[in-house]
């Protein structure tokens, strides 16, 4: 029961990724434009998008991607895949963290320029990371499996 094949586990795993992205990349663009906002004409919020881009390639680089390949080669050794085991039971605690601590940082941030702007750069550039690994996925044929 529960068993699936690893091809959908990494579909799932790809879109876990993809909305990841998505959802952190609005939310940086959100935070981005509430501090325009708050002090229009500053060059700040563009600053900020500029260094999470850079930030963001760089973890896609030396970080997001080792974790993709991790990920695929730990699914693909699976003899009978379950559905839970997308990632292993230590990033989804990571996982769980981290979501938690975006929130209570946007939370904490709103109204206050200079956190807006840091909790921009944090979420463009995780955004960033995980939209720049996902290559990855796509070169290791993760969908064809």
């Amino acid at each position: 029961m529960f068993t699936v094949s690893a091809r959908t586990l990494n579909i799932l795993a790809a879109l876990v990724w993809y909305v990841g992205g998505i959802r952190l990349l609005q939310k940086g663009i959100d935070l981005l434009i509430e501090a325009e906002s708050m002090s229009p004409g500053l060059a700040w919020p563009w600053v900020a998008g500029i260094v999470g881009l850079a930030l963001g390639g760089l973890k896609a680089k030396y970080l997001f991607t080792n974790s993709i390949k991790k990920n695929l080669i730990r699914i693909d050794g699976l003899s009978k895949p379950k559905i839970w085991q997308i990632f292993s039971p230590g990033f989804f605690a990571a996982l769980t963290i981290m979501i938690l601590a975006g929130v209570t940082l946007s939370r904490m941030a709103h109204n206050n320029y200079p956190f807006l702007i840091v909790v921009a750069i944090l979420d463009i550039g995780i955004a960033i990371a995980l939209l720049g690994s996902s290559y990855v996925y796509w070169t290791q044929k993760a969908f064809v499996k």
